[in-house]
């Protein structure tokens, strides 16, 4: 396997040599936080915690942890930890479930964010000699500026045509050979299902390689629809508005988990219920404190993401920590009649019986009891089938999703492209419960 890096001294660094940058910068960061930071502070002084009682990264779990109400409490900038004059961009999370948490950047901040970037990028193999069509959001969403100052950083060439006007995008891709393709992987499909209906054949007609696919959470069976719909290798990569955006880990070519950057974010695995750490290996919740930030140092962010942490000797050469891929939320979980219920394990389920990721979720409660519904589109040879083979084919989803999901639900399957489509994070869950 070729090996592809920006930054191999980081990159390919021994474990010892990580966990010196580590304890360096959790000190800096510590100090900073006190000094700057009136909301650590008055954490730190609660707890009776000093910064000279953190020596080294082993003392990480001494410190207080972060969570998203912070942000909305402080908001838009008691969290940050440097002058406002020193603040040159600011970005913000879409505040769909609530205030907007507001993310800002020193220039310093701005490099090393693009560096991150660049690793991705080089991971999957993108070179300076390719065209790369950046299709997240451009503006306070982190997806699009963050991508593209990644692919100047590597040298490669930004094609920054945002979301939407979907016919165009795909016209440009074709007419300026674009080699490879970031997006959420929703919008990826969705591109693949217009290219049909335009005659267009992404293996013969475009020159797509690659692409880099984030901002929700997908499956590996996602990920094999989409390599195959377009032709291409399509690599993961992780972050979120709060930590700095996208970038904070990324697959390599090997595609066996995401390398997380650990000299700029240290992991922890934690039990979301007791807040123990947990062995490597082990599932729960994602926490990150932010040792390489300047304007918002972040310590022990918990993210609400479930995965694992695990060291392993990769066939990219990286010595980087991987995280695999995410299993769903903490704060998406469903809890249905007393049983956890993921939709990434119903879009597995899904994806695994052969149909397309275009689905719903509605949660309802008749009588005093949850009902659970999952609307999926039929293709189009499934929707000419007779009201019979139809009923069928819901009778067999409906029994795999109650083996799997311990719970019956009701299972619709419904007309072709009748499901909203997304060219960003999509939102496949109504719940209309009144709790």
């Amino acid at each position: 396997m070729a090996q592809n890096y920006f930054d191999s001294e980081a990159e390919t660094a021994s474990y010892e040599s990580l966990r010196a940058i580590q304890s360096l910068r959790l000190i800096k960061t510590v100090e900073k936080c006190y000094a700057n930071s009136s909301f650590y502070r008055q954490k730190f002084d609660e707890l009776g915690i000093k910064p000279s009682d953190i020596k080294s990264i082993d003392d990480i779990s001494k410190l207080p942890f972060t969570v998203k109400s912070d942000f909305r409490e402080n908001y838009p900038f008691g969290l940050f930890a440097v002058p406002r004059e020193e603040i040159v961009r600011v970005h913000a999370s879409s505040g769909t479930s609530g205030k907007q948490t507001v993310v800002g950047y020193t220039r310093n901040d701005l490099d090393r964010w693009s560096n991150c970037i660049a690793r991705a990028l080089a991971a999957a193999g993108i070179t300076k000699n390719d065209y790369v069509q950046i299709s997240y959001g451009y503006g306070l969403f982190t997806g699009g500026l963050g991508m593209h100052y990644g692919v100047e950083k590597l040298g490669a060439k930004a094609i920054p045509t945002s979301t939407g006007k979907t016919s165009k995008q795909i016209e440009l891709m074709k007419d300026f050979r674009t080699n490879a393709l970031c997006c959420t992987p929703s919008y990826a499909l969705y591109m693949a299902e217009k290219m049909n209906s335009m005659g267009i054949d992404p293996i013969n007609d475009l020159d797509l390689r690659v692409g880099i696919f984030g901002g929700e959470a997908w499956s590996e069976q996602m990920r094999l629809q989409v390599e195959k719909e377009l032709g291409i290798k399509a690599y993961d990569i992780y972050g979120m508005s709060e930590l700095q955006g996208p970038g904070v880990s990324f697959e390599c070519e090997a595609q066996s988990g995401m390398h997380i950057n650990e000299d700029y974010f240290y992991p922890e695995i934690i039990d979301p219920v007791t807040l123990k750490p947990l062995k490597e290996g082990e599932f729960g919740e994602l926490v990150f404190t932010c040792i390489g930030n300047e304007a918002l140092p972040l310590l022990r962010y918990r993210t609400g993401d479930l995965t694992a942490l695990y060291h392993e000797k990769c066939s990219c050469g990286r010595t980087l920590v991987k995280m695999k891929k995410l299993r769903g939320r903490t704060d998406d979980m469903l809890v249905i009649r007393g049983i956890n219920v993921y939709p990434s394990q119903i879009e597995h389920i899904i994806l695994s019986l052969g149909l397309k990721p275009n689905y719903q979720i509605i949660v309802d409660r008749k009588d005093n009891l949850d009902v659970l519904t999952i609307n999926i589109e039929m293709s189009e040879s499934c929707f000419s089938d007779s009201v019979k083979g139809i009923e069928a084919r819901e009778k067999i989803i409906r029994s795999t999703m109650q083996e799997a999901l311990m719970i019956m639900p009701i299972i619709k399957l419904v007309s072709p492209k009748s499901l909203p489509r997304y060219t960003g994070k999509a939102s496949r869950i109504i719940d209309n419960r009144e709790f």
